[in-house]
């Protein structure tokens, strides 16, 4: 009987019928390919049993002077800067109020009224009571004083809060009229609704004209940040500026850019802030106009060079502003070695620093072009890639649309209403470029969390695309920490780490299109499978793999017979008992007139990679 050795193109290909794709893979779950073979990704751990609040949106990296190492984590509800294993709240500000926040708590109640014609807030923002006297019951000055997060806003005047105790007959007084409420900014949605414009609150709460926190924000909380030297710039889209300084120390909050001691002209909105790492000049996109606060979408303001402060033109100083040419508002901007690349709803640009007296330039690149969202693009040195509504795209001085072979798989399941969600990373070590994001599975609709819950990965070195399930909101590469670092469900992981799911098994597989004997006319029968694989890098005892061939008669037709084997290693490798000794030959009996193939695993501890395993075949008659 001849021998058949199964070779496979590299990449999966989805977008053609298996018929069509014979000889290629047709689906994976969190392989990836290297030098051609698929194997097996690489596992995480949790960096922190520490946790954070709310849906990570960001996540940013960077060293001090002193070498100490953060990582800023910006979530739906609150801003971050993590050091060693702990989260330091340090999310802004908005308002303080001393005096007139009182609060009310009837007897048999967990829940507390807070009365402040001042709050401003929303259902889901938190507020921090100090200085506050006891109720006279249960609710002692011990359980008012401290952080809660606000329930709900019956009124323009009032909102609740869930209290640790339930509050007693005794539970008369008022909190004294001394408590000072900080109230932090509100971070927005952690998922976008409908509903969410004109007409969304209630008619008739308040008075006509009169300020009012609805409870509904517009927007999901995107967080975007650049350092600063050691420092640290942050920015809410559609929202204020932010300064971190290092030499506060962690317990310090970010201050409003316009507080800040000297400030001219600061901005006062923007969708995104970033430090130009050539010129040193602060620079924010989708701003409000010079001397007023009217937000203009297209606007780019940058400040004198080496200054956080200076914003007012002059010809002293090198701050000035420019105005995007085309596209009706900015989306995001991206820097790389030589420029910053900037994309709207239909446009990209170029903006470089040109020198006095104009400081930068802005030229266009293309038009016609869509992006999903304010992060679903990052830079690979000069290039850029992104994902778009429809489509893959890479810029390094030109923009071209990527060929991929997973776009129906990808895009045929997408959660539109979540797209701004997609997070684009980069894990250099394997040359890949991955983009997370929402199916429409997953859609609240359809009974989901409607957070991010698959992957679609291009390997730019080998041109291939592969994909898989895989939660994460937000993504860093290696680089001033050890590990590729994600972030999913209030944790920080540490990635390609081991094999597995931070100590749970990892189920891993990649299936191959069906090969027919000719051209399908005559049956085959397969007697035998010599696996080629290698397990170098397990940690469990006789790490093993599901090796599975299965067998169908014709293109739409089910597939029939199918016998899987599982190869094992002989043991933990050894100098003497490598992990290349593994099963040499599973005997089987498959007939058909075409066969899949299909890879696999699910146990703790197994790292694999496929090479070119062998069949005994021959053929077996036309019936």
């Amino acid at each position: 009987m001849p021998i058949q050795k199964l070779r496979y193109k590299p990449g999966v290909n989805r977008d053609v019928t298996s018929f069509t794709n014979e000889g290629g893979w047709i689906d994976s779950e969190k392989v990836r390919f290297r030098l051609g073979f698929p194997e097996k990704i690489g596992g995480w751990v949790k960096y922190t049993l520490n946790t954070f609040l709310g849906s990570a949106r960001t996540l940013f990296p960077w060293t001090a002077l002193d070498g100490s190492k953060y990582i800023a984590v910006g979530s739906s509800v609150k801003y971050y800067i993590v050091q060693g294993d702990d989260f330091n709240d340090i999310t802004p500000i908005r308002q303080t109020t001393t005096g007139e926040a009182t609060f009310s708590a009837a007897n048999g109640a967990t829940v507390a009224t807070v009365t402040d014609g001042s709050h401003g807030v929303n259902s889901g923002d938190f507020v921090t009571f100090s200085d506050a006297a006891s109720l006279g019951g249960n609710v002692t000055a011990a359980v008012l004083n401290k952080e809660y997060e606000i329930i709900s806003v019956p009124t323009v005047n009032t909102f609740t809060i869930n209290l640790s105790v339930t509050a007693n007959g005794s539970d008369t007084g008022n909190g004294g009229g001394s408590t000072v409420a900080a109230y932090q900014i509100d971070c927005g949605l952690d998922t976008q609704v409908g509903g969410t414009g004109w007409g969304a609150g209630t008619w008739q709460r308040g008075t006509w004209g009169s300020a009012f926190g609805t409870g509904v924000s517009t927007e999901l909380a995107l967080w975007n940040q650049d350092n600063y030297g050691e420092d640290l710039l942050l920015n809410i889209r559609d929202g204020a500026i932010f300064y971190w300084r290092k030499a506060g120390g962690l317990a310090a909050r970010a201050i409003n850019l316009v507080d800040i001691s000297g400030a001219n002209n600061a901005p006062t909105v923007a969708k995104q802030v970033m430090v130009s790492d050539n010129s040193r000049h602060v620079i924010a996109f989708g701003t409000n106009t010079f001397g007023t606060f009217v937000q203009d979408p297209l606007l780019v303001r940058f400040s004198s060079s080496e200054s956080l402060t200076d914003w007012a033109p002059s010809p002293t100083n090198s701050a000035g502003d420019l105005r995007i040419g085309s596209g009706s508002t900015f989306v995001t901007a991206i820097e790389t070695k030589r420029e910053i690349v900037i994309f709207t709803d239909s446009t990209l640009h170029s903006m470089q620093y040109i020198g006095a007296p104009f400081s930068f330039g802005i030229q266009p690149l293309s038009t016609g072009i869509t992006i999903m969202g304010p992060n679903a693009a990052v830079a690979v040195e000069d290039a850029v890639f992104w994902m778009g509504q429809d489509s893959f795209y890479l810029y390094e001085g030109g923009t071209k649309q990527l060929p991929c072979m997973v776009t129906e798989k990808v895009f045929f399941d997408f959660n539109y209403s979540q797209k701004d969600k997609v997070y684009a990373a980069h894990n250099a070590e394997f040359s890949e470029v991955t983009w997370y994001y929402c199916s429409d599975t997953n859609s609240v609709a359809n009974g989901g969390t409607g957070q991010n819950d698959l992957y679609v990965t291009y390997n730019y070195a080998e041109a291939v695309w592969y994909y898989g399930t895989l939660a994460r909101s937000a993504f860093i590469d290696r680089g001033t920490f050890q590990y590729p670092i994600g972030a999913e469900g209030g944790y920080l992981y540490n990635h390609e780490v081991g094999y597995d799911d931070d100590g749970s098994a990892m189920t891993a597989s990649i299936e191959a299109s069906p090969i027919d004997m000719g051209e399908g006319e005559r049956f085959v029968f397969i007697s035998k499978i010599i696996p080629d694989i290698t397990f170098q890098g397990s940690t469990g005892n006789a790490p093993s793999v599901a090796m599975t061939l299965s067998m169908q008669d014709y293109p739409g037709s089910p597939y029939g017979q199918a016998e899987s084997e599982t190869v094992t290693s002989s043991a933990i490798s050894t100098t003497t008992v490598p992990f290349e000794q593994f099963t040499t030959k599973a005997d089987i009996r498959l007939r058909g007139r075409s066969f899949a193939f299909k890879i696999g695993s699910t146990a703790l501890g197994v790292r694999w990679r496929l090479g070119s395993p062998r069949i005994h075949l021959r053929q077996d008659g036309r019936r």
